[in-house]
């Protein structure tokens, strides 16, 4: 399959690295390489890196680990607190919302838009992977915004 978010950061900001615990790499394969459309990277009988929009994520198989606990109230929503995920642009973050509906994806929170009218207003989205890692995907009008108050 074609990877979806091979290009790089709009601005040359030094990418991140996460790793995380997943049940099984098969599994996390799929989810990662084949929905999300992240191309894979190194990887061993134990993880597997993965390029996440520009970023390098690794999938480490740690069952006991897995998992999502705990949520914050934020805007009438239980947002899951662990969570990572990244900021698209509008058309991206509509392409993907399109895409993950169109695959069944179950949503911890729906697709809508947060904070409207107010300076930090964003789209954003989440779900949780096969693991239950929860990720989360915003898009802003302006990038200007993305740390307004």
């Amino acid at each position: 399959m074609t990877a979806h978010n091979t290009a790089p950061p709009a601005k040359a900001l030094p990418p991140f690295h996460l790793a995380f615990p997943v049940h099984d790499l098969a599994v996390a394969r799929q989810f990662y390489g084949e929905l999300l459309g992240c191309s894979e990277g190194r990887s061993s009988n134990e993880w597997v890196d993965f390029n996440f929009y520009g970023h390098q994520i690794v999938a480490h198989l740690a069952p006991e680990e897995c998992g999502h606990r705990q949520t914050s109230a934020v805007d009438g929503h239980n947002v899951p607190v662990r969570h990572f995920g990244a900021i698209l642009s509008l058309p991206e973050w509509d392409a993907l919302a399109t895409r993950l509906k169109a695959a069944g994806t179950k949503f911890v929170i729906e697709p809508y838009v947060r904070f409207k009218g107010e300076p930090g207003e964003q789209a954003t989205m989440f779900f949780l992977d096969p693991s239950g890692n929860a990720i989360e995907f915003k898009a802003f009008a302006s990038l200007d915004n993305l740390f307004a108050k």
